[in-house]
C-alpha cells in the first residue's frame, strides 16, 4: 500500500445514501481541498467522487486509496457542503447525487464495462457449440466490443448477467472496464505575444509586418483575431514562432451565451412604497438571516425594487442570487440587470449548452460575476458570500422539480440564506399559501406594493357565464359575443390582445362518431390531442403520437369528431374571425426552438404582432405595454384536478394573467369566461383580491390538515407489469403500516394514506401507484421515512418495480 497520512470524506456520483472514507498517497497531499473532484476505487469500479472534508485518521487497513485528483480548483467553496448534506437529509436523497445533479453536466467520469469476442468464443461458434442465445451475443460481438446494456438493445432482448459471467469464465469473451464521461471541458484560444518588443519591420513581408505591428500595439493578439486581418496569419506566425519572434500561449475563453452589449439605463425614480421596501429589506441587509415577502401587485415595480437591494448587497460586497420560474423570464431580468450592472451577471439555466453553463459557473467560482440569475437550478451557484437570495414569482410551480432529486427552488433559498445568515427575499402578485401561512406564523416579515408605476390602475375585470352560451355552434362558443366586441374595439384603437387557455393543441377530445370511445395514447391512460400543423394526434404526457389519419383502434372506424380545444384551434378561429390581424401563439409547440420565445417577446415590444394566444407560459411577469385587453378564454381547466391545490393554482393562473393587461399608458380590460362564476377562486381573481381568497382557503386547508399546516411525503410505485406493481405498492403499504404500530408512540402523528391508484393510472407504459404520508409533526414524519429506507431498503431498489420518494409533493396526479 502507498503510503499515506491522509484521509478525506468523499462523496460519490452514485445512488448511495453514505459518504466514504479514502485515504490519500502522499504524492496527492497538496492537491487535496473541499470541493475538487477525485477518481476512486468503488467495488470494481472506479466513479468520481468529491471531497467533503478531512476525515479522522482511520484504523481500518482495508481503506482504500484514490486514485486521481481530477481538478486543478475546487468547483464549489467549502462553504456549500452544509447545503447539500441539508439537501441529502431533507429530500432523503444520495448527497453524491446531490451534487451531481448542483453541478453543470458532462463533468462526471465512471467506468464502464465493454465486452469483446475472445479466441474461444471464434473458436465455439465455428464448432457450433454454443446455444442460440450465445450465438447471437458472440455475432453481435464480431463487428466490436460494446458495452452489456447496449448488447441488449442491439439484440432487442434483456441479456442475463449470469450468461455474460458464464461466457466471461469459460474464456468466450473478455471484459475490460474503460473510462466514460466527462465531457464538459474547458474552452481554449491560442493568442500570440511578441518575444521581441524591438524589432525592426525592415525586410520583413507585408504579412509580417501587419502582424507585428498589430503585436506591438497590443502586445497581445488572438489567432482567430489576426486572421481577419492577415487571412494567411496561421502560416505567418508558425515561422515567426519558429525563428524565435513570437510564442503561442493557450488561453481559457468562456462560451458567451449573452448576446449582443445592452444599453445602460437610467435608475428612475422610486415611489414611496418601492422607497420603504427598498430601505427595510437593506436595513436587514448584513444584520443576519430574515426571510421577507413582498406582495406587489401586478405591474407595481418588483424588478426594480430587486435591482436597487441588489445594488446596495454589491455596495457592501456581497454577491446576489436572483431565481425567476422559467427560462423565458431570464431573458427580461437578465437583460433589465445588464442594463444596470454590466458585465459583473452570470446566467445559469438547462438552455445553455454543457460548455456555457460550466463556464458560467466557472466565472462565479472566479469571482468574476457577483450576480447570478437563473431557473431553479440557479439556487447551486457556486458564491461564498451571499448577502441577498431573491426568488421573483415565489408561487411559481416551476421551481418545483419534478425528476431525479425532487427540491423546490423557493425553499431552499430560503434554506440557503439561513445557512449563510443572509436575507432572502420571495415576491409575488399572488403569494403561495405556504408562503403567507409563515407571514402568518411570524417566520416571514410581510412588504407590500400596492399600487401600480405612475398609479396606472388595475384593469377592469369582466366576468362572463359561459352556461350561458351552452347553445351557440363552432367560434362562438368559446369566442363569446362579449369577447368578440371587446376584440373588435381593441384592435381598432391599434391596441394588442392577449388571449389565454391553458391547453394547447387543436382538438382535446378525440372520440369515435361510431363507437363512441376516445382515442386514447398507447402508452398512457389518457386521450390524445390532435395538433392540426403537426398532422398528428399527441399525447402531453409520454410523447406517443399517431397520424391524424388514423383509424378507432376498438372499432376500426374512421370517422373520428375532434372535440374540446386548445390554443392551436383558437389561433385557427381567429384568423377566421379577425383575418387582417396578426395573430401568433405562444406554447410548448412553439417554442421549443431555440431564440424563439425572444422572437416571440420581440413580436409584441415592436407591435408585430396584434393578438397573442398563450397557455401559462404567457402569464409569468411578462410585461407587455400595448396589451390593453386580456381574454380567458375559459378559467375553469385547472379548477377540475383531483388536488387540494387546485383552487390556488387557479387563483394565481387568472389573477396573474388578468395583471398583463394595462400595464402601457392606456387602462386594461379583462374578460374572464367561467363556468363557474361563484366560485371563490373565480371571485378573489376578478378583484384581485388575495386576502379574502387566502382567508377561505386555509379553513379548507385547516379542516383537512393539508398543507401548509401539515407536511406530506409521497412514495411513488412504478413498474411496467401491473400485477407486480400493485402487489409491491401493497406490501410498500404493509410495510408502512407495521412500521407505524409497531413504534406507535413514536410514529403516531403520522397518517398514512393508501396504496392506492393514481389518479392517471398509467403513464408512458408505466402503472403507478402511490402511498402519501401527512403530518402535523415534521421530525415525525421525515424520522419515519429515513427509518423505512434504512430498514426496508430492498423494496425501494428493485429493478422492476421503482419506488420514488418526493417530499414535498406539488402534482398528485
Amino acid at each position: 500500500m502507498v503510503p499515506t497520512n491522509t484521509y478525506i470524506d468523499v462523496a460519490v456520483a452514485l445512488p448511495v445514501g453514505n459518504t466514504f472514507c479514502y485515504g490519500v498517497p502522499q504524492s496527492f497531499t497538496s492537491l487535496i481541498s473541499v470541493g475538487k473532484r477525485v477518481l476512486v476505487p468503488f467495488g470494481q469500479r472506479r466513479v468520481t467522487g468529491f471531497i467533503l472534508g478531512t476525515s479522522n485518521a482511520a484504523t481500518d487497513k482495508n481503506i482504500k486509496l484514490i486514485l486521481d485528483v481530477l481538478d486543478d480548483s475546487p468547483l464549489f467553496p467549502a462553504a456549500m457542503v452544509p447545503f447539500f448534506q441539508w439537501i441529502a437529509d431533507y429530500y432523503k436523497h444520495p448527497i453524491g447525487d446531490v451534487i451531481k445533479t448542483a453541478l453543470p453536466g458532462g463533468l462526471t467520469i465512471y467506468d464502464v464495462a465493454s465486452i469483446a469476442i475472445a479466441d474461444k468464443g471464434h473458436q465455439a461458434l465455428r464448432q457450433g457449440s454454443v446455444t442460440p442465445v450465445e450465438k447471437q451475443i458472440l455475432e453481435c460481438l464480431i463487428s466490436g466490443p460494446c458495452r452489456q446494456k447496449d448488447l441488449s438493445k442491439t439484440l432487442d432482448q434483456p441479456i442475463p448477467a449470469a450468461l455474460i459471467q458464464s461466457l466471461d469464465r469459460r474464456g468466450r469473451i473478455t471484459k475490460t472496464r474503460l473510462l466514460s464521461g466527462g465531457k464538459t471541458k474547458v474552452r481554449t484560444q491560442r493568442h500570440v505575444a511578441l518575444v521581441e518588443t524591438d524589432l525592426s519591420d525592415a525586410g520583413l513581408s507585408p504579412a509580417r509586418q501587419q502582424i507585428i505591428e498589430i503585436l506591438k500595439a497590443q502586445r497581445e493578439a488572438s489567432l482567430k483575431e489576426l486572421k481577419t486581418h492577415v487571412p494567411s496569419a496561421p502560416a505567418v506566425i508558425r515561422s515567426l514562432e519558429d525563428e524565435g519572434y513570437v510564442k503561442i500561449i493557450s488561453k481559457r475563453v468562456y462560451r458567451d451565451p449573452l448576446g449582443e452589449p445592452i444599453r445602460p439605463d437610467v435608475v428612475p425614480r422610486l415611489t414611496v412604497e418601492q422607497q420603504h421596501v427598498v430601505a427595510s429589506v437593506c436595513q436587514h441587509l448584513n444584520n443576519g438571516f430574515t426571510t421577507f415577502l413582498l406582495q406587489g401587485v401586478t405591474g407595481s415595480g418588483k424588478t426594480e425594487v430587486y435591482m436597487q437591494v441588489a445594488a446596495d448587497a454589491i455596495s457592501k460586497g456581497h454577491s446576489v442570487l436572483v431565481l425567476v420560474p422559467e427560462i423565458a423570464l431570464i431573458t427580461q431580468m437578465e437583460r433589465r440587470f445588464r442594463a444596470r450592472f454590466g458585465e459583473r451577471i452570470a446566467v445559469l439555466h438547462s438552455g445553455l449548452s454543457a460548455g456555457e453553463r460550466f463556464d458560467q459557473w466557472s466565472r462565479i467560482l472566479n469571482k468574476e460575476a457577483d450576480i447570478a440569475i437563473g431557473a431553479r437550478s440557479a439556487i447551486f451557484a457556486p458564491f461564498e458570500n451571499i448577502g441577498i437570495i431573491i426568488v421573483d414569482e415565489e408561487h411559481d410551480t416551476s421551481y418545483k422539480q419534478e425528476t431525479h432529486l425532487r427540491y423546490n427552488a423557493r425553499d431552499l433559498a430560503v434554506v440557503r440564506a439561513m445557512l449563510n445568515n443572509c436575507v432572502a427575499l420571495l415576491g409575488s402578485a399572488t403569494p403561495s399559501i405556504q408562503s403567507y401561512y409563515n407571514v402568518c406564523q411570524q417566520k416571514f416579515l410581510e412588504l407590500t406594493l400596492k399600487e401600480r408605476i405612475e398609479k396606472r390602475p388595475l384593469p377592469e375585470i369582466d366576468v362572463v357565464d359561459l352556461r350561458q352560451n351552452r347553445d351557440a355552434r363552432g367560434i362562438r362558443r368559446f369566442i363569446t359575443s362579449e369577447l368578440h366586441l371587446a376584440m373588435k374595439e381593441t384592435l381598432a384603437r391599434g391596441e394588442q390582445i392577449l388571449l389565454f387557455l391553458n391547453r394547447r393543441g387543436f382538438a382535446s377530445f378525440p372520440i369515435c362518431a361510431a363507437c363512441g370511445q376516445a382515442i386514447r395514447c398507447k402508452h398512457c391512460d389518457i386521450s390524445l390531442t390532435l395538433h392540426q400543423k403537426a398532422n398528428a394526434y399527441k399525447c402531453h404526457y409520454c410523447g406517443f403520437s399517431r397520424a391524424s389519419s388514423s383509424h378507432c383502434t376498438v372499432c376500426g372506424s374512421t370517422r373520428i369528431k375532434n372535440l374540446g380545444l386548445g390554443t392551436e384551434k383558437v389561433e385557427s378561429a381567429l384568423n377566421q374571425l379577425f383575418p387582417e390581424a396578426r395573430v401568433a401563439r405562444m406554447d410548448r409547440d412553439t417554442t421549443m426552438r431555440k431564440g424563439s420565445i425572444l422572437t416571440l417577446l420581440k413580436g409584441i415590444k415592436n407591435k408585430t404582432i396584434d393578438i397573442l394566444v398563450g397557455t401559462q407560459m404567457v402569464a409569468k411577469g411578462h410585461d407587455f405595454p400595448n396589451i390593453t385587453l386580456v381574454g380567458i378564454i375559459c378559467a375553469d381547466l385547472s379548477l377540475s384536478f383531483p388536488d387540494f391545490r387546485a383552487g390556488e393554482r387557479t387563483f394565481q393562473l387568472l389573477a396573474q394573467v388578468a395583471g398583463r393587461a394595462g400595464r402601457g399608458d392606456v387602462p386594461g380590460r379583462v374578460i374572464l369566461q367561467t363556468f363557474n362564476p361563484e366560485h371563490f377562486s373565480i371571485l378573489a381573481a376578478k378583484h384581485q383580491d388575495f386576502k379574502t381568497f387566502y382567508t377561505q382557503e386555509i379553513e379548507f386547508r385547516k379542516a383537512l390538515n393539508y398543507p401548509p399546516l401539515s407536511r406530506m411525503i409521497q412514495l411513488k410505485i412504478s413498474g411496467k407489469d401491473q400485477t407486480k406493481t400493485e402487489a409491491h405498492a401493497r406490501v410498500l403499504g404493509k410495510t408502512c403500516h407495521d412500521l407505524r404500530s409497531q413504534n406507535i408512540t413514536m410514529y403516531r402523528p403520522v397518517e398514512i394514506m393508501g396504496p392506492i391508484e393514481a389518479s392517471l393510472p398509467r403513464i408512458a407504459r408505466f402503472y403507478r401507484w402511490q402511498i402519501l404520508l401527512k403530518s402535523l409533526h415534521t421530525k415525525a414524519l421525515h424520522d419515519f421515512t429515513g427509518r423505512l429506507l434504512a430498514d426496508h431498503s430492498a423494496g425501494f431498489g428493485r429493478r422492476d418495480v421503482k419506488v420514488i420518494v418526493d417530499v414535498d409533493p406539488y402534482f398528485m396526479m
